[in-house]
């Protein structure tokens, strides 16, 4: 089943607006290509110093954003959106298309997946890989849906719940994703935990997880918004989704928090601008211990 690649390359000074247009217009997901800062990432996430050539070589000034589209997606009318959003924003870009095979794109990124130790007690393996420790093991296969570990705003927040969750608390994680986050809480020994998400992909694949973590029957996932699907009071809440859905949501949680002393809300929040990740930890709405990492 051949799905299409549509490539737009722009400026590293672009890049941020450029993706949220990308975002908001595919479907089938996105990723990026963007060797700016290589040798960082590289020490931060492999821990190693040597680099292929082939990688130092890339441009370091463009950044290519890669949108997929579903088989019977028609690219002519995705790339003339493209092109009234990007002329929209004044950004100068380069198309190109390609078909690609659903598997390539759907499994080739696990070669870049291993396990990765977070806070004092966590460490994420990939369902596919054995790895020894004696920390709790969230085994995990994201798929199709966010929340590998990898990115800044899941980390951090992964960082705090193993600070935070004590044992015995009820957790809500609003656009669960993979799961990660309500199934971290359990495995750390949070009692029950839901999560909620608009993909039914998110919602299978958290299922999945769970199942993957021996922890299904603490777990209920549901497709659907916060405001139809949530249901009592929960001493967690985390939310690790885009700004601005936070904002349209935030008015609802204070009914969902549970009225005790440890009841808590934690946010994982991608700015408007794109990559600045500013997660933060919240007791009662009131702003504790702001965290930020990325650019």
């Amino acid at each position: 089943m051949e799905w299409t690649d549509i490539r737009l390359t722009v400026s590293k000074a672009d890049a941020e607006v450029a993706e949220a247009v990308a975002t908001m217009i595919a479907e089938g997901g996105i990723y990026i290509e963007d060797y700016s800062d290589i040798e960082e990432q590289v020490e931060q996430i492999a821990h190693v110093d040597l680099i292929e050539q082939e990688l130092l070589d890339k441009p370091r000034d463009t950044v290519i954003i890669h949108m997929y589209l579903e088989p019977g997606a028609s690219p002519v009318e995705t790339l003339a959106l493209i092109a009234a959003r990007m002329e929209a924003a004044g950004i100068p870009y380069i198309s190109e298309t390609e078909g690609v095979e659903q598997e390539d794109w759907q499994n080739g990124w696990r070669k870049y997946y291993h396990p990765m130790d977070v806070g004092q007690r966590l460490a994420i393996v990939p369902s596919w890989q054995d790895y020894d420790t004696d920390r709790v093991k969230l085994i995990l296969d994201p798929g199709l849906a966010f929340g590998t570990g990898g990115h800044e705003t899941t980390n951090l927040c992964l960082e705090v719940l193993d600070e935070r969750v004590k044992g015995g608390e009820r957790v809500l994680d609003i656009g669960t994703g993979s799961g990660i986050l309500a199934i971290a809480a359990l495995k750390l020994g949070a009692a029950v935990a839901e999560g909620v998400d608009i993909d039914p992909v998110a919602v299978r694949t958290a299922g999945e997880n769970a199942a993957l973590n021996g922890v299904a029957d603490k777990l209920t996932v549901l497709v659907g918004d916060l405001s139809d699907k949530a249901s009592g009071k929960y001493d967690i809440i985390t939310a690790n989704i885009v700004a601005n859905a936070i904002m349209s949501l935030a008015p609802a949680v204070p009914g969902l928090m549970a009225e005790t002393p440890a009841a808590q809300g934690q946010a994982g929040r991608q700015d408007d601008r794109g990559r600045r990740e500013q997660p933060a930890v919240a007791t009662s709405f009131r702003r504790l211990e702001p965290v930020q990492r990325g650019r």
